[in-house]
């Protein structure tokens, strides 16, 4: 079973969109999952542009595959260094610390992801 960063029961990031690398809901990882898709976010306009420029087209849909695009205020669950990545360049969108899986803390520090943890 997966954990959060804080060692407890990973909860899930969203079920609509439906996120996640197994597209369960939950930011669950296993040996196959090589982008480490494992951070929940609530994407913002300047997050997906960023991912956009940088080779991840997170927004646009593609009916073909059943995919709506993440939109501003979705939750997706994305990849460990591409939201390190969008920290270092000041885009990092919220984190949802209780759905974002404990692999994570491999290559983010947790001091990282509560600076821009969500907060009800």
């Amino acid at each position: 079973m997966n954990k959060n960063v804080f060692g407890d029961k990973l909860i899930t990031c969203s079920n609509n969109p439906l996120t996640g690398y197994f597209r369960n809901g939950c930011c669950d990882t296993d040996d196959t999952d090589l982008g480490l898709h494992t951070v929940c976010i609530i994407a913002t306009k300047e997050f997906l542009e960023f991912s956009k420029q940088v080779g991840n087209d997170l927004s646009t849909p593609l009916p073909q595959f059943g995919f709506d695009g993440v939109q501003d205020g979705d939750r997706w669950c994305v990849c460990a260094l591409r939201w390190k990545e969008a920290f270092e360049n000041n885009c990092a969108p919220t984190v949802v610390l209780e759905a974002t899986n404990e692999k994570t803390l491999d290559l983010i520090r947790i001091e990282d992801l509560i600076s821009h943890a969500y907060r009800v």
